[in-house]
């Protein structure tokens, strides 16, 4: 995998919007790069409901909105093997059973659950130490959206 270092110069401490999945149009904080190039962000889960999570940096639109996270410390144990997933073992082939299966919904660890908290009160009080802290806070919570006639290439973020 080729890993990209144009995430530690120009998303780094930078809300983004962020632009896939169940998360599309949340505004997220970049935290740091991790070890595949993936890049760790935050909603924060207390403002807008983004957990901490792996996103590609092409699936993110950095703005100009800056948060001074020098007094955030990301714990070690939050690595690439941090988020993978726990494999549920097959059972046997039963005739009629195909249908009868449902997959279990993914429910977060009590460690997971803990780290999140952690880093939330660590960047809550950055944005709070930040001269347009409550304002912020409302770009945070806010979702990004294009409308009929604007064109994100046309646009300064």
């Amino acid at each position: 995998a080729v890993v990209s270092t144009q995430s530690k110069q120009w998303y780094q401490r930078r809300v983004s919007s962020g632009i896939n999945a169940e998360y599309k149009g949340k505004r997220v904080i970049v935290l740091k790069q991790l070890g595949t190039g993936l890049l760790l962000v935050t909603g924060p889960h207390k403002l807008n409901g983004c957990p901490l999570r792996r996103i590609n940096q092409r699936y993110l639109l950095a703005t100009s909105a800056k948060i001074d996270l020098a007094g955030v410390s990301v714990p070690e144990n939050i690595n690439d093997k941090y988020f993978a997933r726990v494999k549920a073992e097959k059972a046997a082939k039963k005739e009629g059973d195909i249908f009868d299966a449902k997959k279990e919904a993914y429910k977060p660890s009590e460690q997971r659950k803990k780290d999140q908290v952690t880093v939330d009160t660590q960047v809550l009080e950055a944005i709070k130490k930040n001269a347009d802290g409550k304002v912020l806070k409302q770009y945070l919570r806010a979702s990004f959206a294009l409308s009929k006639g604007q064109y994100p290439h046309n646009m300064a973020f």
